[in-house]
């Protein structure tokens, strides 16, 4: 596998919230320990590619059995757009080469070297305490700019693998419940559409509409006409509303139908993006009429504040 492929995953998600430990010495250079190398966290977590064939798995892991199924889709995924989540390791004492025990990713160790990957992003611990590794990753995560996938793949990792909640994580970064569990459905997409969110071609707005899209392959074939045709985030809501009505109501509704100047189309776009949600604008021969969804009672709060 290209080492571009291999590299990808670097950075992304909590990757992004930890510093990086530099890339590895040439032979010949002399090299100092890790530890003096690396501005880590206060805890002394520091984040590094690391060669696979040095993480030795967790002895003490209590989970025995994998579904095979879901470990090939997470291969696919990894192949398609890099490891997002890094696996955690503390490193073994001794001198030489280093060496790592697994701490927490054994999924994503398995499915990396069924990818074919050779170097992987680990979260290097100095630390015992789980909770102090979580709490400097919460404390980090509401003041970096992530991109949609990279923020899906950061709440992934503190709920799996910290024992984070969904209602922590809203406190601590002051998002809505709502708006955590709608970005981490952006995992579910295919890879093909999670690599155009990643290379910003594909906005959160765009990737969201296609959630209510079942068929993966329909899914991937809308995510290349929006890049291909610049079609709007409203644009796209119409064409995957259409597609799940009824043809019966589909022919009712049309003769009665008044389309709406591009104008009010484009402030209905406009609207859906500023308010995080679906936003439809209807025109009629005397007043119009705006309809804002949300999904929960913290989604109406946020919206409310967004609105304010």
């Amino acid at each position: 596998m290209p080492v571009s492929q291999q590299r990808r995953g670097l950075g992304k998600g909590l990757g992004a919230l930890i510093p990086q430990g530099p890339a590895a010495p040439a032979p010949e250079e002399e090299t100092q320990p890790v530890e003096s190398r690396v501005e880590a966290l206060p805890d002394g977590t520091y984040l590094e590619e690391v060669d696979l064939a040095s993480i030795t798995p967790n002895p003490r892991q209590p989970r025995k059995y994998f579904d095979d199924q879901a470990l090939e889709e997470l291969r696919d995924s990894i192949s398609e757009v890099g490891l997002l989540q890094p696996v955690v390791v503390r490193r073994l004492p001794g001198d030489g080469d280093p060496e790592y025990e697994l701490i927490m990713g054994e999924r994503r160790l398995r499915a990396s070297k069924e990818a074919g990957l050779t170097r992987i992003p680990a979260i290097v611990r100095s630390t015992d305490d789980d909770e102090l590794l979580r709490d400097a990753l919460l404390e980090n995560l509401h003041r970096q700019e992530l991109t949609p996938l990279e923020e899906a793949a950061a709440y992934k990792q503190l709920l799996d693998d910290f024992g984070a909640t969904h209602g922590e994580l809203a406190q601590r970064i002051g998002r809505s419940r709502s708006h955590i569990t709608n970005t981490l459905r952006l995992l579910t997409l295919p890879p093909k559409v999670q690599t155009r969110v990643a290379a910003g071609v594909l906005s959160a707005g765009h990737a969201r509409t296609l959630l209510k899209v079942e068929d993966p392959d329909l899914q991937d074939r809308l995510a290349a006409r929006v890049v291909e045709e610049g079609i709007s985030v409203r644009s796209l809501e119409e064409m995957v509303a259409l597609r799940e009505e009824p043809e019966e109501e589909r022919v009712r509704r049309a003769p009665t139908r008044t389309a709406n100047p591009p104008q009010v189309e484009e402030w209905a776009s406009r609207l859906s993006d500023r308010l995080d949600t679906t936003v439809k604008v209807n025109m009629g021969k005397r007043k119009g009429r705006i309809v804002v969804e949300f999904a929960t009672h913290d989604d109406l709060e946020r919206i409310i504040s967004q609105m304010g």
